[in-house]
């Protein structure tokens, strides 16, 4: 019988092969787990999926098992690299590859994807998402009631729209919506369905929500993917100089959320508990994290334009508020004051405040800015002014 052996006796041997890890391990640690038949090092978190499609993949540790001389000799021929470059081989650029602090569903389709169906490792391989059309049912929470109901949704590239309609054979969609003001982010925690997703999209200069889920992690994944791929295209029309890259900056997840308490404008108001959205630029405030419509909007910009972020409240703020650890949110018309429940969420959303602000507008951001509100007049609008159209009571 073949003596087992602990890997790590091989450690130096298969050091080149962790030169690469997986995109799922964190920066600066190794993984402490792989896979003995697809020969990928994997984070704790991923190996939990490896172990569920046991006929692709067998996961073993790298401290606590042994391991045959065959196998370590496997894992150090083969390693993420090389894994990668046949699992990975044609990848489409809009297709959404998450890392190690993505949701479960989409770390799961991902690896599913890679290594059971075996999706990218040829060329113009005919999937659910890359037809620039898809159609299906898809459970969506209802505006007023709250209950998840089926609703027929269609995506059609030539079109360039997401529509859903209230009935399968209704001839008339409910909504309508230009695939070029849509964000999708996966919402697993806040819907309460670890395949929830969170379909945004501007009406009227006000964010419009829409919270869906399949029960089929595939599906909801495909809808995600076959968005951004719609995206993706029309962006490549309406952009044509602008490379892969930039216009592979699709969907994004909101930078920040969580409750704060808030005050009125006349910052004389008792403060008030609310749920809040940093979307880049785009603060949001809501009574319910669910509700379909933010009660309140602001503009975030930048440094260089009056915008910063302060710890604490001004000196004499009045008003009452339970939680007392407090920031202030300066821009150049008034200041927003808030509260947080902790020191950390305070630090937390000082932290994602500050990222916003200290970065420069784009010349995409202040036109988008002027067109939420303004029609072509030829006079020249500052950016505050620009921004107060942007912002609702708050």
């Amino acid at each position: 019988t073949e003596e087992l052996v602990p890997l790590k006796g091989y450690r130096s041997e298969v050091l080149q092969a962790l030169l690469q890890n997986a995109h799922c391990t964190p920066p600066k640690r190794d993984p402490d787990w792989a896979s003995s038949t697809l020969g990928v090092f994997i984070c704790l978190s991923c190996s939990g999926i490896h172990r569920n499609i046991p006929s692709i993949s067998k996961v073993k540790s790298l401290k606590m098992d042994h391991w045959d001389d065959a196998q370590v000799q496997f894992l150090a021929k083969h390693g993420n690299a090389v894994t990668k470059a046949t699992y990975e081989a044609h990848i489409p650029i809009y297709y959404y590859q998450p890392t190690y602090n993505d949701c479960q569903v989409l770390r799961e389709q991902w690896i599913r994807a890679k290594y059971e169906r075996k999706e990218f490792t040829e060329p113009g391989k005919q999937l659910p998402y890359t037809d620039g059309v898809k159609e299906g049912i898809l459970w969506k929470r209802g505006r007023d009631n709250g209950q998840f109901l089926p609703r027929k949704f269609l995506l059609s590239e030539r079109e360039g729209c997401l529509k859903y309609f209230t009935k399968q054979d209704s001839k008339e969609p409910k909504i309508s919506v230009k695939i070029d003001v849509i964000n999708a982010t996966f919402q697993p925690a806040k819907i309460g369905n670890p395949n929830g997703l969170q379909i945004t999209y501007l009406k009227d200069n006000k964010t419009r929500n829409i919270f869906v889920y399949h029960k089929s992690g595939k599906e909801v994944v495909d809808w995600f993917n076959a968005i951004r791929s719609v995206q993706f295209h029309y962006l490549k029309v309406a952009f044509p100089i602008a490379s892969d890259n930039e216009v592979s900056r699709l969907t994004r997840n909101f930078l920040k959320e969580g409750y704060m308490e808030k005050t009125g404008p006349k910052q004389r108001e008792a403060f008030k508990k609310r749920w809040f959205t940093l979307d880049h630029r785009r603060l949001m405030y809501f009574k319910d994290p669910l509700d379909a419509f933010a009660k309140g909007e602001v503009f975030v910009g930048s440094s260089e334009n009056g915008y910063s972020v302060q710890k604490g409240l001004p000196a004499g703020t009045q008003g009452n508020f339970s939680w007392h650890y407090g920031l202030t949110i300066v821009t150049p018309d008034r200041e927003y004051l808030f509260t947080c429940e902790t020191e950390t969420d305070q630090l937390d959303w000082i932290a994602a405040f500050t990222s916003v602000i200290n970065q420069a507008m784009t010349p995409q951001e202040y036109w988008a800015v002027g067109a939420a509100g303004l029609e072509e007049t030829g006079e020249t609008i500052s950016l505050q002014e620009m921004a107060s159209l942007l912002v609702t009571e708050m």
